[in-house]
Formats: C-alpha cells, sequence, structure tokens
C-alpha cells in the first residue's frame, strides 16, 4: 500500500448488509488498506436479525409461527446470499483472501463480538448516514462499534453524504 504503514497479514472485518453504504465501505478497504503483496485476510461479516419471539399468549403467532419462521429463515438465507454476491462483484478483481463470516443476533454485539473472537486488526463500517433523529431513536452501529471494539474502527462515507 502506498503511503501506509500496515503489516502483512492484517485480518481485516468489513461489516457489510444490503445497503450501498457498505458495499461502497469494502471497495474503499480494498482500494485503500489492501496491497496486492500483503497477505491480509478479509472477513466478510454479515449480521442476520434476531428471530421474532411470540408470546405464549399470542395463539395466532403459535399456530402460524411454524410457516412464519422457515419462511423467514429461508428469506434470510437469500439475503445472505445476495449480500455476499454483491460483495463478491466488489473484491473479485482485487488480490486478496476472503473469508465470509454470517451472525445473528442485534448488528452492534455480533460485530464487537465477532470482531474480538477474531482478533482482527481492524474493523470497516459504512455509515448510513443517518440524522441526528433518527440515529438517536434508531441507535448507530457504527458509534457503538467505535466505543467497544479494542482495535482501530474505520467509518466510511458514501461520498453522497459529503
Amino acid at each position: 500500500m502506498e503511503g501506509g504503514n500496515t503489516k502483512t497479514g492484517q485480518k481485516i472485518v468489513v461489516a457489510v448488509d444490503e445497503s450501498r453504504e457498505s458495499m461502497h465501505a469494502l471497495f474503499w478497504c480494498l482500494s485503500n488498506l489492501v496491497s496486492p503483496t500483503s497477505n491480509s485476510t478479509l472477513v466478510l461479516l454479515y449480521v442476520r436479525p434476531p428471530p421474532p419471539i411470540y408470546s405464549p399468549f399470542d395463539a395466532a403467532g403459535y399456530m402460524f409461527s411454524g410457516d412464519a419462521i422457515s419462511t423467514m429463515e429461508k428469506y434470510g438465507k437469500d439475503l445472505v446470499n445476495s449480500v455476499m454476491q454483491r460483495a463478491e462483484a466488489v473484491y473479485r478483481n482485487f488480490n486478496v483472501k476472503v473469508e465470509r463470516v454470517v451472525g445473528r443476533g442485534e448488528a452492534k454485539d455480533v460485530i464487537c463480538n465477532t470482531v474480538e473472537k477474531l482478533d482482527a486488526d481492524i474493523l470497516v463500517m459504512g455509515s448510513h448516514g443517518y440524522g441526528f433523529l433518527k440515529r438517536a431513536i434508531l441507535g448507530s452501529v457504527s458509534d457503538h462499534c467505535a466505543k467497544h471494539v479494542k482495535c482501530p474502527v474505520v467509518i466510511v462515507k458514501h461520498p453522497e453524504e459529503n
């Protein structure tokens, strides 16, 4: 990498989802953090949302939960495949070792735990560019991760946000 001071053999985790922001962050990472001569490993991390929980008093939910859950599981698998195919289209022309990891749960917790478990050297995330109110209501996954992971975190803004 020109102008960089990166070691070889880095483990770089890139959080990916359905958004164009995450694909832009992946492209930025490949263009700026990965050297063609390094033996860095790029870990694509996709987090599936937690399964819905039904109350024992929810009769309709109980009666239809088997069908609904299997349909949602299939949709979830299709979504994972779709996101990973989009990511592959981004990294295809780069010479980098890629691992795919799929987690399940609250994105902020799964990302932080996975980064720690993998002993990652850096975490790269896209910024959705939410305004103050939406960020206050929904919370910011990237803000949470920046505060809680031990490795450096790069939050990449999409060019249209600037």
